[in-house]
């Protein structure tokens, strides 16, 4: 069965850096679109960054655009999210997602992703 796992959350104070990791088994989504989204409690869901099954493209929210960097590697079936000047705005469960088919996923909704991680704490101290 297809599954995601999060890992490199934790505490780190603002201004700090987290790079987080995204494991995926069960499927190799070496050709799909990749996102990561995040949610802080009492808080919807919302998209932080996806990348193109190549990398050619990037896509990231307008509250982190400039201090995240998604990238994947293909190989290892792995995706990646670094996170740098971090603000405690940022404190929320980090999830990895997949769409539930290959190719390009244009929309930045949770709905148009089939597959979810567990999620990993980043909390951001101030």
């Amino acid at each position: 069965q297809v599954q995601l796992v999060e890992s490199g959350g934790g505490l780190v104070q603002a201004g700090g850096s987290l790079r987080l990791s995204c494991a995926a088994s069960g499927r190799t989504f070496s050709t799909y679109t990749m996102g990561w989204f995040r949610q802080a409690p009492g808080k919807e869901r919302e998209f932080v960054a996806s990348i193109s099954w190549n990398a050619y493209s990037t896509d990231y929210a307008d509250s982190v655009k400039g201090r995240v960097t998604i990238s994947r590697d293909n190989a290892k079936n792995e995706v990646y999210l670094q996170m740098n000047s971090l603000k405690p705005e940022d404190t929320a469960v980090y999830y990895c997602a997949a769409p539930s088919r290959r190719g390009p996923t244009i929309s930045s909704l949770p709905a148009a992703f089939a597959y979810w991680g567990q999620g990993t704490q980043v909390t951001v101290s101030s």
